[in-house]
Formats: C-alpha cells, sequence, structure tokens
C-alpha cells in the first residue's frame, strides 16, 4: 500500500492538534510516511511541533517519520499532500481588519467587506510563492488550501496557476453549516449529498439529498429553522461550547431565510444582507479576533504546554478523543477522496467555465463538485434568478478588483473594490477605510500605495 509524505503549511495553526489527530485517527484510509509542519515562525511552531511528536508516538506509531522545520526546501521536498492554511499577520493584524472598518460604521469580520479585503491583500502573495516553492521541489502534489480569505485567493492563484488542476481551494463553512442541518435531523452530515452555488462565504444550498434516499430534505430543514424552536435546542448542540460570536451567526439564519426563503443560505450572507444590523451589534472594543486570541487560540497552546510537560496525552485530561473538527476532518476526506479515487461530492471553488451558464465563465465559484484522482469535476445547474446573479455578479466584481489593484499597483482598483462591497458602499466612507488600512498593512501590502 502507497503511503504518502504530507506537509502541513502554517504548521503553528492552533488548528494543528485537531488536524493531526485526524490524520492519525484516519491511517488506515489515507496512509502517510512522513508529517511534515511547515512554518516561518520557528518558536511559535516548536510547542506545536513537540506536541505533535508526542500525538504522533502515541497514536501513529506507524509514521515513519514526523518533523517540522521553517527550511522550504526541506519541508516541500517529494511531498504528495500541501495542506495550506495561513494566516499573514496573524490574530493581531486580523483584529485590525476588523476594528478599522467599524470605526467607519461598516461590517468589522475577518473574510467579509473592507476586514477581507485587507487580509485578502496579505494573503495573496504569500500564498503565491509558497505554491512555487512547492511546485519547485514537488511538481505533482496535491495542494489543498484552505486558506482565507478564499475567494480572493482562488481569484489569485486562478491567474498566476492557470493549469495547475492540482491547486484545490476549498472552505469548511458550508460543511459546518450541513452538520448543523444534521444535528437538527438527528443524522450525520455524511448522510447528505449537497447542490451549492455562489462564491466562496457567500453562496446558496439549493437541495440537500439524502444519499440512501434521494429525498431532498431542503424543505424539512427550512420548515425547522422557521419553527421558531430555537436552532440549539432543535439540534441538541450545548451552545456553552461556543463562541458568542458564532452563537448569533447561527441564529441568526432563520431571518435571512425569512426574507429570501428560496434557498437554504451560507451564514456569511448575514454580513451582506445586513450590515447595518451587524454594525449595530457589534462591538468595536472586542471582535472576534479577540474571542479566539483570549478563548481558542490561547486555551490550545496552553493545553499543548501541558502536554509537553507530561511528556504524554494518554491517561490524561488532553486525551485524543476520535472524530474532533469539522476542518479536519473535510480536509482528510478530500484527500482520501483523491487517493481512493471515490467520485465523492464535495463543496470546491472552481472556475465556472459554465457550470453556472448565466454568469461570468472566469468567475471562481464553489459548487458540488465529484473528485477522484484526477481532480474535481463540476456539477452543472440551471441558470440562476436574477437576485442571485446580481449579487454573485457584484460580489466578483469586488473580488476582481481586489486582485487587479495588487496585482497592478493600482490604488484606484482598491477604491473601486471597496466602493462595490455591499458592507461599504459610500465612497468617501471607502476612501477614508483603505488610507486607514494602507497605513496598518504598511508592512505589507500598504507599502506599494503610500
Amino acid at each position: 500500500m502507497k503511503k504518502y509524505n504530507v506537509v502541513i503549511v502554517g504548521g503553528g495553526s492552533h488548528r494543528n492538534p485537531d488536524l493531526m489527530a485526524m490524520l492519525a485517527d484516519n491511517k488506515d484510509r489515507f496512509p502517510i510516511r512522513r508529517i511534515c509542519l511547515y512554518d516561518t515562525e520557528s518558536e511559535r511552531q516548536e510547542i506545536m511541533g513537540k506536541y505533535g511528536e508526542i500525538l504522533m508516538r502515541e497514536y501513529y506509531p506507524e509514521l515513519e517519520e514526523f518533523t517540522y522545520t521553517t527550511d522550504p526546501d526541506v519541508a516541500f521536498k517529494d511531498v504528495d499532500f500541501a495542506l495550506m492554511q495561513i494566516r499573514a499577520g496573524r490574530l493581531p493584524m486580523r483584529e485590525k481588519d476588523e476594528k478599522i472598518p467599524l470605526s467607519h460604521g461598516c461590517v468589522g469580520q475577518e473574510t467579509c467587506g473592507a476586514g477581507g479585503f485587507a487580509y485578502g491583500l496579505r494573503s495573496v502573495p504569500d500564498i503565491i510563492e509558497l505554491v512555487k516553492m512547492i511546485r519547485k521541489h514537488s511538481p505533482e502534489a496535491w495542494i489543498l488550501n484552505y486558506s482565507n480569505p478564499a475567494a480572493i485567493v482562488a481569484e489569485a492563484t486562478k491567474r498566476v496557476f492557470p493549469d495547475d488542476h492540482r491547486i484545490l481551494n476549498i472552505c469548511d463553512m458550508p460543511i459546518a453549516i450541513m452538520d448543523q442541518y444534521a444535528n437538527i435531523l438527528k443524522c450525520s452530515r455524511k448522510d447528505f449529498e449537497p447542490r451549492y452555488f455562489g462564491l466562496n462565504h457567500f453562496g446558496w444550498f439549493t437541495h440537500i439529498y439524502d444519499k440512501k434516499t434521494g429525498e431532498d430534505l431542503e424543505p424539512k430543514i427550512k420548515e425547522l429553522i422557521l419553527s421558531g424552536e430555537d436552532l440549539f435546542k432543535l439540534s441538541g448542540v450545548d451552545e456553552h461550547t461556543m463562541e458568542p460570536s458564532w452563537i448569533e451567526t447561527y441564529k441568526f439564519m432563520a431571518n435571512i431565510l425569512r426574507d429570501y426563503p428560496e434557498y437554504l443560505p451560507n451564514t456569511y450572507l448575514k454580513y451582506y444582507l445586513y450590515p447595518k444590523h451587524v454594525v449595530e451589534t457589534s462591538d468595536p472594543n472586542y471582535t472576534r479576533a479577540n474571542e479566539v486570541m483570549d478563548g481558542k487560540e490561547k486555551r490550545c497552546y496552553e493545553m499543548m504546554e501541558e502536554v509537553i510537560k507530561l511528556g504524554k496525552l494518554k491517561g490524561t485530561e488532553y486525551e485524543i478523543k476520535p472524530g474532533r473538527g469539522v476542518h479536519a476532518s473535510y480536509i482528510v476526506d478530500l484527500a482520501c477522496a483523491i487517493i481512493n479515487n471515490t467520485n465523492e461530492i464535495f463543496l470546491i471553488i472552481t472556475k465556472n467555465k459554465g457550470v453556472i451558464p448565466n454568469v461570468d465563465e472566469n468567475m471562481m465559484v464553489e459548487v458540488a463538485c465529484r473528485v477522484g484522482s484526477n481532480g474535481v469535476e463540476p456539477l452543472a445547474l440551471d441558470p440562476i434568478p436574477t437576485f442571485y446573479k446580481g449579487m454573485m455578479e457584484n460580489q466578483y466584481a469586488y473580488e476582481k478588483l481586489t486582485v487587479d489593484g495588487l496585482f497592478e499597483r493600482d490604488k484606484t482598483k482598491l477604491l473601486q473594490a471597496l466602493a462595490l462591497n455591499r458592507t461599504v458602499t459610500d465612497t468617501d466612507t471607502a476612501k477614508a477605510i483603505l488610507d486607514d488600512l494602507i497605513e496598518a498593512n504598511k508592512d505589507y501590502w500598504g507599502k506599494y500605495f503610500k
């Protein structure tokens, strides 16, 4: 049986304990010879690496090699899969992405609106450089890229690597939403076969099919969401296990569905369709970035440091429980579909090329695709209604202009992008936000626009 070499790019990410545990838990489906963590921040990654050594020793003793490095020549040599999530500027820059727009009365969110714009401009140069380095050492590696903001990243990688069908841009948010649907129906997300269209963080489920019976479960899901019952009571999920911002986001889905009942919405549409509500209910001094820094990331690193002191996971309160993390399971399932040629359905960001017949064929759409050893095969859709077409075309113009502005060093195009974004729209506001973002990002893309 072939064993694969895997590199995790962004080796210090607080998501990696779940990802490493998932790789160990799925060793029969996805046999691995070598796992390497790669990051540019050695001190941060070293904690993850030492934790990973313990995890792999106890849960994946068959693994031949586990290592971590800041040397790309070591990390990317003879790789079969590069699992890539980076955050240029990390959470302190995310905090600025969120707070600067809010200071101007606009949505402050990591991937949506002006915050996502700034984050995308930071992400793109690093991701392009990483792909080039991976291709230098491993021309045939599958690159599973889940770096945010995925829509802007996908638009940029499409242009720089137009013929590279082994770069798959993915997002776990629709999968997390399907987990909520499954909780409501008391089943598993893997019982579903979805149909979906849109752009990343900007889409709609048209159908949720039961794999066994073929029944479309979407009408039943809509009815339950609109029933007036609390979403988390319906699903049996303890909302105390979730951050407050995510609780509000999931509960708001019913509001979107009442106003736009045709399809089940991605939760992120809240930011584009109800920006006034979002701003009014946001704390400009304590945003989602603060929640993560004070919560999930802090707890993750405290946990790893304690495990390193103990020298073990098994027999401690930190013992690995199977099946942790939507994010991790989606990545492993996708890799398994590729190596086993299963042709399962996944939601992938891919070039339209007529999949949605009445929108731009160059648009990077997020749609249901069959995935196997030859890559992705998008499933064609009928023409979409005018409202959704208009929403997508406006959002794609914003994404395209953002990448144009970066590649061409054209500040006017960056202003046009922000003015088009539904969370901003006003030109004077867009100018003020852009100037503040340029100053905040002077060590990144801002240096090109002084």
